[in-house]
């Protein structure tokens, strides 16, 4: 081989390198539907650039619009046609259902029925296309499902055993575990914008955040408000800078600085400040306050919904519910136009127009917690009741 040919080969391999070692700094995640844009921090300005109005992947074009309701003391599900705003279905699931989780690949949608912390836990998948549930796979304690950003694995948060336990995201089969022990309640989370780790919330023994390495699969931070309360759900601002957690016994949301995991501030928005969603425009977050600080709460308590301009930080508006009510999990209706959330102690959905705060109420269940409304925009599901990027 003369000294060109050699030359050429060391810079052709070096070439090599150098793209492998890209790559491999790079999210490994993938499309559902095979996008051609990279998912990751590419587009650090606004995480949520894929859930604008009406921005369905083609994997859910064809489901049927319908809202899903787990009713936790009724064992059940309340299927609503979001056009006609009535029931058409009701179904039986497992014990104690919480969430309504849409699968990271957007094909399944999951019941996560924790069973009141008991050894009979399932998870029921329900067929988007169709609105009906499967059978039931049996899982230790589901209260929350969250998946890994690669859709590797579902993430079962397991409340009573302190812990997340990863398993297969279709069969359900367990394959690690991440202790969390630090964390009483754990319960909600979200992501960070590069998705190399995830922060949780602990919701009892006066509340904190564990900072979860996603990579490694361990803990490795711990975070404790300026105030004992007790963290619920949390959601990050579209520029991927600020935690925004809401605590029920403090009324409001702590504001958690994402790069040096500090707290950096608090708006006070209602009594028991609870669910968080994201407006379709990403300019927005919707805070449902559930109008009692404590659980079981009262029904028809001072409830309501606060609006929060993400760019001043500042409170927009605050919505109200004629004659009380109990709103807390959802999620915003895929052309923006309607944010749904469940009742919790009213046994009712409400319905709230999001361009005037108005609201209309649908009657469901006993107790009905996080409900998700399909088909949502998004490339994939991180968890919960839609946490789309």
């Amino acid at each position: 081989m003369n000294h060109n040919a050699r030359v050429f080969q060391r810079m052709t391999s070096a070439l090599a390198a150098l793209l492998f070692l890209i790559q491999s700094m790079s999210p490994a995640l993938s499309c559902p539907e095979g996008c051609d844009t990279p998912l990751g921090p590419q587009q650090p300005l606004n995480i949520y650039s894929n859930i604008g109005a009406d921005q369905l992947s083609p994997v859910v074009a064809m489901a049927l619009p319908r809202v899903y309701v787990p009713n936790h003391a009724s064992n059940s599900i309340s299927v609503i046609d979001p056009a006609t705003l009535k029931v058409v279905a009701t179904y039986k699931v497992g014990l104690g259902p919480q969430h309504v989780i849409p699968s990271w690949d957007l094909k399944t949608l999951w019941v996560a029925n924790n069973a009141n912390r008991t050894r009979f836990g399932s998870m029921t998948p329900i067929d988007p296309m169709t609105a009906i549930p499967g059978k039931k796979i049996w899982v230790t304690d589901p209260y929350n499902m969250y998946f890994m950003p690669d859709g590797s694995s579902a993430i079962i948060v397991d409340e009573a055993m302190k812990q997340l336990d990863l398993r297969d995201p279709q069969s359900m089969k367990l394959k690690s575990v991440i202790p969390t022990p630090t964390c009483h309640g754990i319960n909600h989370a979200d992501f960070a914008a590069d998705y190399s780790y995830a922060i949780f919330t602990c919701e009892f023994r006066g509340g904190s955040l564990v900072k979860v390495d996603l990579q490694k699969q361990k803990v490795i931070g711990t975070l404790d408000f300026s105030i004992k309360g007790m963290p619920q759900d949390i959601r990050l601002s579209p520029d991927g800078k600020t935690f925004f957690v809401t605590d029920m016994m403090n009324n409001g949301v702590f504001l958690i600085d994402a790069e040096s995991f500090t707290e950096v501030g608090f708006i006070a928005t209602g009594i028991g400040a609870h669910g968080l969603n994201i407006s379709r425009d990403s300019k927005k977050l919707y805070v449902a306050n559930r109008g009692s600080s404590h659980m079981p709460g009262r029904a028809k308590g001072s409830g309501g919904v606060t609006v929060i301009d993400f760019a001043t930080q500042e409170i927009e508006a605050q919505w109200t519910v004629p004659n009380g009510g109990s709103p807390d999990m959802g999620n915003v209706s895929a052309d923006g136009k309607q944010l749904w959330l469940s009742g919790r102690f009213d046994n009712v959905v409400y319905v709230f127009d999001t361009s005037t705060g108005s609201v209309q109420n649908i009657p469901v269940g006993g107790e009905p917690h996080g409900l998700t409304i399909w088909p949502q925009p998004g490339r994939i599901s991180l968890g919960h009741t839609g946490n789309m990027r």
